[in-house]
């Protein structure tokens, strides 16, 4: 199934989508008995097994009623607010890539530029550990700065380095610690495309302390979402995905998710050590490999329209706003 959730005149719903362009809005057409199961994407993923086949019924028995061309209706992220977001890095291609074009970026602002980027390399501080290749590492995301498709992306003030990054993200749908790797698939509940916009420069200034990325990643509307979640059943193999990204038309990237070194059944073994996983959480696959501006140093512009496709999932699209002073 592909369950999205969206606006309509005033009001937000659920719905399943029925063929390209056309929903069923799930509140409507749900029974009074039924409504708790699908009133919003928190409750399906709540009530997993129990809502499916309450949809699944929907679906079967509906005969036009409650159906909606999604052109009338403004997609939202499809979990509007996750219970928590983690990314991870699982991809070697744009971890190697990112830290090259990192030590350049940085050394663009002093006074010798190649002197700096000789020394940055020297130092051995801008290459991918060993322990990378033994366990994933995350950031964690602000969990209400979502937003969906055809959403436009507010460029922060702090900011005039603004990307994109090709990634999708499994959605945890049921409760669980010290999962062992291979139970970790029946803990998610679907899949979605994930672009966790970047405020470049920022980031740069952000990782000198090595704590991780802050502000750089957390300004309202940077984790764009959808257009829907596709429901784990729907995907034969998460990990034989074509991935592309497109700027206004132009192919700037594509990769594949088998290249993904980490998988998200290691992601979830690892972070459930100890550590309880609700439904609702969010883990980002991380970039793929040339999936980015920082990759290459083409960054966006205002105006600029982002597409990522994902062979499976669809293809999430986003505007760019303008710059604020």
């Amino acid at each position: 199934m592909k369950l999205a959730t969206f606006e309509h005149e005033g009001r937000t719903a659920t719905g399943a989508v029925i063929s390209e362009g056309v929903l069923l809005d799930l509140c409507a057409a749900a029974s009074a008995a039924e409504r708790h199961l699908v009133h919003s994407m928190q409750a399906i993923i709540d009530h997993e097994p129990q809502a499916l086949e309450v949809i699944a019924a929907l679906l079967a028995r509906n005969r036009g009623d409650h159906v909606l061309p999604a052109a009338e209706v403004r997609l939202l992220a499809p979990l509007p607010v996750p219970n928590s977001i983690r990314d991870f890095a699982n991809f070697e291609l744009h971890c190697l890539q990112a830290l090259e074009n990192s030590m350049r970026t940085r050394a663009a602002s002093q006074p010798d530029p190649e002197a700096a980027y000789r020394s940055y390399r020297a130092s051995g501080n801008y290459v991918l550990p060993p322990i990378w290749y033994e366990r994933p590492f995350y950031y964690k995301g602000n969990r209400r700065c979502c937003c969906g498709h055809d959403a436009t992306i507010l460029w922060p003030r702090f900011s005039k380095l603004m990307d994109y990054e090709l990634e999708f993200a499994a959605i945890i749908g049921r409760q669980g610690v010290d999962i062992a790797p291979d139970r970790a698939r029946e803990h998610i509940f679907g899949y979605t495309i994930f672009n966790d916009f970047s405020a470049r420069d920022e980031q740069v200034r952000d990782q000198q302390f090595r704590l991780g990325p802050s502000k750089g990643k957390d300004f309202d509307t940077s984790n764009a979402m959808g257009p829907w979640i596709v429901t784990r059943d729907e995907l034969a193999d998460p990990y034989a995905l074509s991935m592309a990204v497109r700027v206004n038309g132009e192919l700037r990237g594509s990769g594949n998710s088998r290249d993904m070194k980490h998988t998200f059944e290691d992601c979830i073994a690892f972070v459930s050590r100890d550590e309880t996983l609700y439904p609702g959480d969010v883990f980002g696959s991380g970039t793929v490999g040339n999936g980015c501006g920082f990759e290459t140093g083409r960054y966006l512009e205002p105006g600029d329209v982002v597409e990522l496709e994902i062979s499976g999932l669809g293809t999430l699209k986003n505007l760019l706003g303008p710059r604020r002073s």
